[in-house]
């Protein structure tokens, strides 16, 4: 079985992830994990982060992205500490 390789980076105003069929599984693995209680993971380019990101971009012309963090949000704790990014909220669109 390959080692795991995930690679996230920005270009073009936008995020991009590669993954190897390891890196998916893994990637998939600890979002399936979020919950109440553990709320977040982290994917870095450290050997500590619980997702270890590649640390090469494929396109040198894309900008590496080093440090990522995944936060699990329930409807009622954004409607109590982020009611704006509650689907029919008073705000601005993006442009």
């Amino acid at each position: 079985m390959a080692q795991p390789r995930i690679t996230v980076t920005i270009a073009e105003g936008e995020a991009r992830l590669y993954l190897n069929p390891e890196g998916r599984d893994l990637l998939v693995q600890e979002l399936q994990r979020l919950d109440e209680r553990s709320d977040h993971f982290h994917l870095g380019t450290w050997k500590e982060a619980e997702v270890v990101l590649m640390d090469s971009p494929y396109d040198p012309s894309e900008r590496l992205v080093e440090a990522v963090k995944v936060s699990f949000r329930t409807d009622a704790w954004d409607r109590q500490y982020y009611p704006h990014v509650m689907p029919g909220a008073d705000h601005a669109q993006g442009s």
